[in-house]
């Protein structure tokens, strides 16, 4: 067999690879210097609609859009019982319209013959039983398995978002792209091809020129030795948590006694004790809170 033909470098990378750049974000830092507000990021309407869950939108406002059609359908079957019954008055006594209790009552009587009908007609000859019976046994059988089913989903206990809060960094915390490569220097274990590579990172990475970094290191910008401690670590982690946690209750208007669950998931930093017992702790929640740190 040929050997085949070796494309050359550039060919193949471009036919494999396509470089982009940052600026090919979505969201892109402001050229002019650091970032110093959220309005500093352009951010393109069509890549948040993008970010929407439409089916997690729809099933939330569905049981409201069927008790909507639930009342257009009562509203659409009392207007035909008030038409019928005009146009008999009319036909009787032409250029008289009549409102009188008679009437109404009539109009009630009608309203409730036509769901007398629809349950007869959809619900109770359906599920006769013998000759007279529509559906059979396994039908009914399986109808009513997936009626109990329903039901049993349909009383799922919503969970509501009464309240929700973020930590907004003080400036001391704040670096820019060239400021993180420098403090990586700074920790004296990366080597060139290390720093390169971070660098090209940061190019991709989204984030703006003031993204906020621990405490513990960004101090070695300003000649002091790194801070990776632990109660180094637990600071920073109080400064942050404590802040939301005392931010999102009161908004919600709660007392700290009236939390049922807490849960606080951090990928980095996991003491013992930990970080829930750390919050309960500060807040004095209750001693039979359940708490999950993850």
């Amino acid at each position: 067999m040929a050997p085949r033909a070796q494309p050359s470098e550039e060919g193949e990378a471009s036919a494999s690879l396509r470089r982009i750049e940052s600026t090919d974000s979505f969201i892109a830092p402001m050229p002019d210097g650091p970032v110093k507000d959220y309005r500093d990021y352009r951010v393109r309407k069509s890549s948040l609609i993008a970010t929407v869950n439409w089916s997690h939108v729809i099933g939330t406002y569905l049981p409201t859009l069927f008790l909507i059609g639930i009342g257009v359908l009562l509203a659409q079957i009392v207007h035909q019982v008030i038409t019928e019954l005009s146009a008999q008055v009319e036909d009787a006594n032409p250029g008289e319209h009549d409102f009188s209790l008679e009437k109404i009552t009539a109009v009630l009587l009608g309203v409730s013959e036509i769901f007398r009908s629809i349950t007869v007609s959809y619900v109770v000859e359906p599920l006769r039983s013998g000759e007279g019976g529509i559906l059979s046994p396994h039908v009914k059988v399986t109808a009513l398995i997936l009626v109990v089913i329903g039901w049993i989903v349909g009383n799922n206990n919503p969970t509501y978002l009464l309240a929700f809060s973020t930590f907004k960094a003080p400036e001391s915390w704040k670096v820019s792209h060239k400021e993180i490569i420098q403090m990586m220097k700074n920790q004296g274990c990366f080597n060139e091809d290390s720093i390169k590579f971070m660098e090209r990172l940061l190019e991709r990475s989204g984030t703006g020129q003031s993204t906020a970094w621990p405490p513990g290191i960004v101090q070695c910008l300003h000649d002091k030795p790194t801070d990776r401690s632990i109660s180094a670590s637990r600071k920073e982690a109080e400064t942050v948590i404590f802040d939301i946690v005392e931010s999102a209750l009161k908004k919600a208007k709660l007392h700290p006694k009236e939390v049922d669950v807490l849960v606080i998931n951090c990928s980095l930093f996991s003491p013992t004790p930990s970080l829930c017992a750390m919050v309960i702790s500060k807040f004095g929640m209750r001693q039979d809170i359940q708490s999950f740190n993850l």
